[in-house]
């Protein structure tokens, strides 16, 4: 979906599709035709932007392969489907049975995620449209927090000046300004976007830059208004924006609060959760962590890493962080111009929802993904930008 802003520039909205497991090309192509395609049609669209995560086999067989890449954008353009943005954070398994710690794997000190995203680069400069110049990719934090001593953190860093230098040449080949940006998650060494600004001042180069996930700015508790005029004053482009909602939890000791949130815990996905103290950020690795007994207080509210629904809060007594996207979206795009112009609807979580939330026939999904990026254009529409044919 593209919109006209005020000052004349085009800004796309897409919704990712880690929420569709596939981890070969055959997979990627088959989303197209059963999800993408469909949710088009729901929306009543002749063009609908997608967000493709694609697994490392599938990256592989796409940059080794020139008809291979010609055919994923044939069938793109076949099913009124664009891509102006990648999510290179997972590296493969997304769709397994249990993802946890093994999402942050490998990381920037391991060569197979600057080549893995040196392949992303490439395979998106194929696949812009042709009326289209500039691609994002988001990707790992540089590293989880642990095991990461400081050789690892020099290798990270040449292996990200690396591939700014490739990002360069690939512009100079393609006419394609490729840019990659963090993604500031909970645990990780770059946990929020203020730990971002001195890594990526380090690396100093416009082509690597940050992605603001507005689940994960919640989830830390950072006022997205401050945390993005910071961004700004140091000169560090946003890349691109993830629309989505943290799960809320006001009054974290009462009983029944606490029930309602372990129908949150489930096995698949990581689900840091946090809260803020007088002392400072306090957090667990995973939200069953935080139920079990004293492990994180719970005089004042809780967020958890949990991308819920955006058009659906989770029922009394809980809540989502939905007030916090609104915050951030006014000025990413709200004012006279644009901080960024990729945001992707990023909700993965659809199958991790508590069981009678969960979709049970894949038009149920269909209907929820439309609603979401229904709620995301009206948005984006109130702030004043036009939506476009």
């Amino acid at each position: 979906m593209r919109f006209r802003h005020p000052d004349g520039s085009t800004v796309h909205l897409a919704y990712c599709t880690n929420v569709h497991p596939a981890e070969t090309l055959d997979g990627v192509l088959a989303q197209l035709r059963d999800h993408c395609e469909p949710v088009r049609r729901r929306l009543g669209r002749d063009r609908l932007g997608i967000g493709l995560w694609l697994a490392k086999d599938a990256a592989h067989a796409l940059v080794t392969d020139p008809s291979a890449l010609r055919g994923l954008r044939t069938e793109l353009d076949r099913r009124g489907l664009e891509v102006v943005t990648l999510n290179g954070f997972p590296y493969e398994g997304f769709g397994a049975e249990e993802v946890k710690y093994r999402v942050y794997k490998p990381d920037w000190a391991d060569p197979e995620r600057l080549e893995h995203t040196t392949a992303l680069a490439r395979v998106l400069a194929g696949l812009l449209p042709d009326d289209v110049t500039e691609g994002s990719i988001s990707t790992l934090p540089l590293a989880w927090r642990t095991a990461y001593d400081d050789p690892r953190a020099e290798t990270a860093r040449v292996a990200l000046r690396t591939l700014a230098e490739r990002l360069d040449a690939l512009g100079e080949l393609t006419g394609r300004d490729i840019r990659v940006g963090l993604e500031p998650e909970p645990g990780c060494i770059v946990e929020t976007t203020a730990d971002a600004l001195a890594p990526l001042a380090a690396i100093g180069h416009d082509r690597i830059g940050i992605c603001v996930d507005t689940c994960h700015l919640a989830t830390s508790f950072e006022d997205p208004l401050p945390a993005l005029d910071a961004l700004t004053e140091a000169r560090v482009p946003v890349v691109k924006s993830q629309l989505s909602a943290a799960l809320h939890a006001e009054h974290p000791h009462l009983p029944e609060v606490r029930e309602a949130l372990a129908a949150f815990d489930e096995p698949r996905f990581l689900h840091q959760t946090r809260t803020a103290t007088a002392a400072g950020l306090r957090g667990t690795d995973d939200l069953g962590q935080a139920l079990d007994g004293e492990a994180l207080p719970d005089a004042s509210p809780w967020r958890a890493h949990f991308h819920v629904p955006l058009h659906a809060a989770p029922a009394a007594p809980l809540t989502s962080t939905l007030d916090v996207l609104k915050g951030a979206l006014a000025r990413l795009v709200g004012g006279p111009h644009p901080l960024t112009r990729h945001l992707e609807v990023e909700t993965y979580t659809w199958q991790a929802l508590p069981a009678e939330l969960r979709p049970r026939a894949r038009s149920q999904l269909t209907e929820g993904i439309a609603a979401e990026l229904t709620l995301a254009r009206d948005l984006l529409t109130d702030l004043g930008l036009k939506e476009l044919p």
